[in-house]
């Protein structure tokens, strides 16, 4: 996978997990604030900004601690 900088494309590799019901207005208002987030880091960065998911850290769940739910 390539490092992604364009917002939209960073935004949709981010809410693809959640599998929100597209045109919701829910969908749509997380949409923007993380176009809004995304959006301003980019603009107060010194340089372009990239974001690279396949140095991502894993995330490990303990689901005895949490109820195994």
């Amino acid at each position: 996978m390539q490092p992604l900088t364009n917002t939209q494309a960073i935004i949709d590799f981010c809410l693809a997990p959640l599998s929100l019901d597209m045109g919701t207005e829910a969908e749509r208002e997380v949409r923007r604030r993380m176009a809004h987030v995304i959006g301003t880091f980019q603009r107060k960065s010194a340089q372009p900004v990239a974001v690279d998911f396949t140095n991502m850290p894993s995330q490990v769940i303990n689901e005895a601690a949490h109820g195994n739910e």
